[in-house]
């Protein structure tokens, strides 16, 4: 392995959310939602409108395309038809941030390894990083097991199937609760501040142990650049 600088020659593993971490989804996820609109005679939202919302999945596009959610009436229906949609087209305009892979071959490099922890269910969180070629070694999705993120449970089982103990984790992700499971779980917390990070947050004040501007600061805050 490679020398980590010593704040953090303790690290065996990073695990990262996907959506807005690893991936930019936003515009598939946008234009599933304005499917709908446009199915029930609604003009189209512009994408910039549904992009901080990006992390929160059909909640958060259903909450800006129709001021819908979970409990309200019509609200499971909704959902139900913007997942089969998007199901159709996740992979038209999905990719990898800049600079992600190089982020993950130099871990690998290091001789660190590396999971994904989302939120996004297994239905569409496994067959997307194989088509983006996102080959980790653990891929933990929101249905994976009894509880999503912030529940620590999805971090602590991707930390299993790893083989590394919870404390040797770093979690990388751009939403509070990512912080907050993090945290919970007994890893390190940084925030992928050019992610998605929700409307008007500060992620300043989520306590998260480091602020990582783009994909490659990963490296160079670990010391391997």
């Amino acid at each position: 392995m490679s020398a980590l600088t010593p704040r953090w020659a303790h690290l065996r593993a990073v695990l990262f959310d996907l959506d807005g971490t690893l991936i930019d989804s936003a515009e598939d996820l946008a234009r599933a939602a304005n499917a709908m609109r446009e199915a029930r005679d609604l003009p189209p939202l512009p994408l910039a409108q549904y992009r901080p919302h990006g992390g929160s999945g059909a909640r958060g596009m259903l909450g800006q395309a129709f001021a819908t959610a979970p409990g309200q009436a019509g609200y499971e229906e909704l959902a139900h038809e913007f997942l089969d949609l998007y199901e159709g087209l996740m992979y038209d305009g999905t990719r990898p941030f800049a600079g992600v892979e190089a982020e993950l071959t130099g871990l690998q490099s290091a001789g660190l390894a590396w999971g994904i922890v989302t939120n996004k269910a297994e239905r569409f969180a496994l067959p997307l990083t194989r088509a983006l070629r996102l080959d980790a070694p653990a891929v933990v999705g929101g249905d994976t097991t009894a509880h999503r993120k912030p529940h620590p449970a999805p971090l602590l089982e991707a930390a299993r199937r790893l083989g590394v103990a919870p404390e040797a984790c770093l979690y990388v992700g751009d939403d509070e609760r990512d912080v907050i499971a993090g945290r919970a779980a007994g890893m390190a917390t940084a925030v992928a501040a050019w992610g998605y990070l929700g409307a008007q947050a500060d992620h300043r004040q989520w306590g998260a142990d480091a602020e990582l501007a783009a994909p490659g600061d990963l490296l160079k805050l670990l010391g391997l650049a």
